[in-house]
């Protein structure tokens, strides 16, 4: 399984990205599906989550400003930042909740990170 991330870049404050993470390889189903950031120097933190049904979840600093969504067919998840800040600045990870079979574990699997900047 492997999760390629995009959309990451450089934009000013108050400007918006779109973030796109496929899920590839051998799935037999996705659960959870999310985004994570890790600022410069400090710890991997939640920014939104989302069900197979479509139930989100989402970090308090990033609430009516970021939104998830996921395509089932596409195995994609996405993450639509708008009012970026130059606290926003992260490189961003994505994640997935994979079965490869059925009756299969439940695996967590991890995108490569893309980094966005965010200038004032």
């Amino acid at each position: 399984v492997q999760l390629q991330a995009s959309g990451g870049g450089l934009v000013q404050a108050g400007g918006s990205l779109r973030l796109s993470c496929v899920v590839s390889g051998r799935i037999f189903s996705i659960n959870d599906m999310g985004w994570y950031r890790q600022p410069p120097g400090k710890q991997r933190e939640l920014v939104a989550t989302i069900t197979s049904a479509g139930s989100t979840n989402y970090a308090d600093s990033v609430k009516g400003r970021f939104s998830i969504s996921r395509d089932n067919v596409k195995n994609t998840v996405y993450l639509q930042m708008n009012s970026l800040n130059p606290e926003d600045t992260a490189v961003y990870y994505c994640n997935a909740d994979v079965r490869t079979r059925l009756f299969g574990n439940l695996d967590a699997y991890w995108g490569q990170g893309t980094l966005v900047t965010v200038s004032s």
